[in-house]
């Protein structure tokens, strides 16, 4: 996925020496997301298929196995909440696509390069998961459950893959300032999305959850970072939040 951290990320492994392939999922303007990146200088394939499904994002990033051969480093950063509604008046289609796209859109594209990973002899797959995904808040529900759910397929992963050259790791961010993901949140509603951040001197930017992928993948390879949770210094807990009162 491509939102701000996606973006960052590639930027970044592409600065570290990685050739770095990118897919993005179908609500992306494509020519524009594509013309954007280009002239950063890495492979790109733009997936037009159900985020769900991830089909032609699969299909996208098998032609780079023909391509490049080896497959070293996966990160799976398909994301994003939908709505704040209390669970008892949840709309279960919100709930869905949350699922699909953080939980089966994950499993989807692992399955589709685990053999690549496992083959080049020192894989190592980055799952962007959340602190939604170690404790729970009100109005979170959705995209808590479905977090957790990532938590769970990654520490899964870690325990079936053991003895196999394949790392497993997670990145959860805290309170991270990209515009699209409370935009989506909040159904566009920017005054609601910004509220979000009202009083935050300072939350985390893509890039310093670029700067931890970077550094996870970059260990040498008996190294597996299991978990990493990253919060700007204002967020001492997913519902405490210092904010300034002016």
């Amino acid at each position: 996925g491509m939102g701000g951290i996606g973006t960052a990320i590639c930027q970044r492994l592409h600065k570290e020496g990685f050739t770095v392939v990118a897919g993005c999922g179908p609500t992306r303007d494509h020519a524009k997301w594509i013309a954007e990146q280009k002239e950063l200088g890495y492979t790109f394939y733009a997936s037009v298929g159900n985020v769900g499904s991830w089909d032609a994002t699969v299909e996208a990033f098998a032609k780079t196995k023909a391509e490049h051969g080896t497959i070293d480093v996966l990160v799976n950063n398909a994301g994003g909440a939908i709505g704040v509604d209390p669970v008892i008046d949840a709309d279960l289609i919100d709930w869905r696509r949350m699922y699909e796209v953080n939980v089966l859109g994950t499993v989807s594209v692992t399955q589709a390069f685990a053999p690549a990973l496992i083959a080049s002899g020192a894989g190592t797959i980055i799952n962007i998961g959340s602190t939604a995904g170690h404790s729970t808040y009100e109005g979170g529900g959705g995209y808590v459950a479905a977090k957790h759910g990532l938590r769970a397929v990654t520490e899964t992963l870690r325990l079936e893959l053991n003895g196999l050259p394949v790392r497993i790791s997670e990145v959860a961010p805290g309170m991270v300032h990209t515009e699209e993901f409370s935009l989506n949140r909040f159904s566009g509603d920017a005054d609601l999305a910004d509220s979000v951040y009202a009083g935050v001197d300072a939350p985390l930017l893509a890039e310093d959850i670029a700067d931890a992928v970077d550094w996870i993948a970059t260990r040498p390879d008996h190294v597996n970072i299991d978990l990493m949770v990253v919060r700007p210094i204002a967020q001492a807990s997913n519902w405490k939040v210092a904010r300034n009162s002016d």
